[in-house]
């Protein structure tokens, strides 16, 4: 195999360009060599920009072309099984954003497919990827802290999406909370009980289809760790990231990263930066890292760092709190991964 991967990406909206971008100008291990989106002006226009000769409405005339050996599937959730599926026939290996889908019973027929193919799949939880996160876990799993015993996580995005999308997004805990539930994988370990608790304080139109802009979810490990994860769909002062473990003999903490590090103080007091307004500021570097080492790993035949099952495991922690939420009770994980 070459030192560059060749790759398609399957799906040019807003993270598909991104992931195009990317791939172009900042992931030396990628050669992207075909576009694809169903809609056929969006996809060309992606292509011309970033100088792709080839651009297809239908992912499947992709898949006979021997010489593509990865894709990048960047489409809606309710399209991500079947392409899996398709792709991993073909022999492709896959990158795929989350979530994989938003049912367990798609999302168990793709994995078994991806395994019987023997191809390699990566899920986008991108998050894991990011410096500060990645030192918190390299703080507590060293064990000079001693073991962990709280988690704490906030997620605070800046504005709400639109409502079309939120219609189709799974709802809060599937969307958003989801980051979440796979960062708290990321630092600690396997969860045993999830209870959540949500309320509609921004948006009254969410109450419409069943959705929440407002939770706060408590988790308890396999391991004892307690945890807790708190989530808005709207702080006015810009992207609010956080997490926090603490643990016997100390604790590890990512605060949020501002736009610049200077203070100013004048009469009225001391005045800081705003933290991040958006994702792609935030969490940029995080989308190269993630796709860059998904290509190291298909190269040097390794395993990738955010698997299957780790996708399929954020989805159950999703179900999980929603059965919690609107049966107001504690849920064990294994009701619903059962």
């Amino acid at each position: 195999m070459s030192e560059k991967i060749n790759i398609a990406v399957i799906g040019t909206g807003r993270m598909g360009s991104v992931h195009v971008g990317n791939l172009v100008n900042r992931i030396p291990e990628a050669n992207l060599v075909a576009l694809c989106d169903i809609k056929l002006d969006v996809v060309q226009a992606v292509a011309k920009q970033w100088e792709i000769k080839r651009a297809v409405q239908h992912y499947q005339d992709l898949l006979e072309d021997k010489a593509i050996e990865a894709v990048l599937i960047a489409t809606s959730t309710d399209t991500h099984a079947e392409i899996l599926k398709d792709c991993a026939n073909a022999g492709k290996h896959i990158f795929c954003e989350k979530p994989l889908a938003l049912d367990l019973n798609e999302i168990d027929e793709a994995l078994s497919v991806v395994e019987q193919a023997g191809v390699k799949l990566q899920v986008g939880f991108n998050r894991r990827f990011d410096k500060n996160f990645r030192q918190v876990r390299q703080i507590v799993k060293s064990g000079e802290l001693g073991r962990p015993c709280l988690l704490k996580i906030t997620n605070r995005d800046p504005a709400l999406p639109s409502l079309e999308f939120l219609r189709a997004s799974g709802g809060l805990f599937l969307d958003m909370t989801i980051h979440d539930f796979d960062m708290a994988r990321f630092q600690i370990g396997e969860v045993d009980e999830v209870y959540a608790t949500g309320s509609v304080l921004i948006d009254e139109a969410l109450k419409e289809f069943g959705d929440l802009d407002t939770a706060v979810i408590s988790l308890k490990f396999k391991d004892g760790t307690l945890g807790s994860i708190d989530n808005s769909r709207q702080a006015v002062y810009g992207y609010d990231q956080r997490v926090e473990v603490f643990c016997l003999n100390g604790t590890a903490m990512a605060e949020n990263e501002t736009e610049h590090t200077v203070a100013k103080g004048n009469l009225e007091g001391f005045h800081t930066a705003r933290v991040e307004a958006f994702f792609m500021q935030r969490y940029g570097p995080c989308y190269v890292e993630e796709v860059r080492e998904f290509l190291r790993c298909v190269r040097d035949d390794q395993p990738v760092p955010v698997s299957g099952e780790d996708g399929r495991q954020a989805v159950v922690l999703g179900y999980a709190a929603w059965k919690s939420f609107h049966e107001n009770r504690p849920v064990k994980v294994s009701e619903i991964a059962g």
